[in-house]
């Protein structure tokens, strides 16, 4: 079988947070490249981004998933996960 490394640039809503998308590579060994979120804790989320920088997306999620903001249910990060689990199942929320 062949393996395509080409990252693929998905760019996902957020629901629920500040920030309003999210936008990465995923590349063919499954490691994330070049986050960037629009809105948002500018300084937060582009330290978010610099620390996803090559990091295994499935390591990201469970690291991410379920982090809350204040009173809020959810988060960036928290999204940012699900943004990730959207894309590894490849159903894009564009």
């Amino acid at each position: 079988t062949e393996r395509n490394d080409l990252p693929v640039k998905r760019t996902i809503k957020m629901n629920g947070v500040c920030s309003r998308t999210v936008s990465f590579d995923i590349d063919g060994e499954g490691r994330v490249h070049n986050v960037e979120f629009v809105g948002g804790c500018n300084g937060n989320l582009k330290g978010v981004a610099a620390l996803s920088e090559g990091m295994p997306a499935e390591e990201l999620i469970s690291r991410l998933k379920g982090v809350r903001c204040g009173f809020k249910t959810t988060s960036c990060p928290d999204q940012f996960a699900a943004a990730l689990e959207t894309a590894l199942k490849g159903d894009e929320r564009e």
